[in-house]
C-alpha cells in the first residue's frame, strides 16, 4: 500500500475528530506563527495540513496567502467543506510532499505538525529537506512538530521516527537556527498518550 492509499483509507474510515493526531485547535502552532509578526500577505505553507483547523485560524487572523499540502483527497475535501466560501482563498495541493512541485524561495513560513516523523527512510527525509530548502529562503520560519523520544514507536498503524531538538538541528544543518522548543502531551481520541516536540527554526542561510 502506498502512503497516499494509507492516508486516504484512514480519512475515509474516520471523521477528523477520530484520527489519532486530532486536536480542536493547534494552539502552540498558532501562537508561534503570530509571534513571528508576519504581515497578512506573508506566504504560509501547512504541509500535511489535511483536515486540520489551522487554516481556519490563520484566515481568521488575517493571513491571505495560505497553501495546504496533503496526500489525502478526502482530508482536503473535509477542510474545504468546513471553510465554505473561504476555501476559495486557499491553495490546496493534493500531493506527496517528497515530490510536490513548489515555487522556489516562495514561503515565509513552513508549518509541519506530524509529517516529518512519518518519513522513516534517509531517502524520504532528504527529499523533505530538499523541498524545504527549495521552497524557503533566508529569513523564513520553520515550525515543526514531531514525536519526541517519549512517544510511541508507531502512529496510525505505521512506524515513526522520534526526535530531540538536537536531532532536528543536526538534520537541518547550519542553514537553520533553533529559536525555541517545547513539548506537548497529546492524547488521541482513543486515549493513547503521544509526546510531541515543537521546534521553531529560522532559516539563516
Amino acid at each position: 500500500m502506498t502512503r497516499q492509499e494509507h492516508w486516504e483509507r484512514v480519512y475515509s474510515a474516520n471523521p477528523p475528530s477520530k484520527v489519532g493526531w486530532y486536536t480542536p485547535r493547534l494552539q502552540i502552532s498558532l501562537r508561534w506563527i503570530k509571534d513571528c509578526s508576519l504581515p497578512g500577505e506573508a506566504k504560509i505553507i501547512d504541509v500535511g495540513g489535511g483536515a486540520s483547523t489551522l487554516v481556519d485560524d490563520l484566515l481568521a487572523e488575517g493571513y491571505r496567502s495560505i497553501t495546504v499540502v496533503d496526500l489525502s483527497k478526502t482530508a482536503l475535501a473535509m477542510a474545504r467543506e468546513r471553510l465554505g466560501e473561504k476555501a476559495k482563498s486557499v491553495t490546496w495541493l493534493e500531493e506527496d510532499l517528497t515530490t510536490v512541485d513548489l515555487p522556489a524561495g516562495d514561503y515565509n513560513l513552513w508549518h509541519d505538525r506530524g509529517v516529518f516523523h512519518f518519513l522513516t527512510t534517509p531517502e524520504n527525509q532528504q527529499q523533505y529537506l530538499n523541498k524545504l530548502l527549495e521552497a524557503t529562503k533566508p529569513g523564513s520560519h520553520l515550525i515543526i512538530a514531531t514525536f519526541s523520544p517519549e512517544a510511541p514507536l508507531r502512529c496510525s498503524g505505521v512506524p515513526v521516527e522520534r526526535y530531540t531538538a538536537d536531532d532536528l538541528s543536526r538534520i537541518l544543518g547550519s542553514r537553520f537556527e533553533l529559536n525555541r522548543q517545547r513539548k506537548e502531551l497529546h492524547v488521541t481520541p482513543g486515549g493513547v498518550e503521544q509526546m510531541y516536540l515543537y521546534c521553531h527554526f529560522e532559516r539563516i542561510a
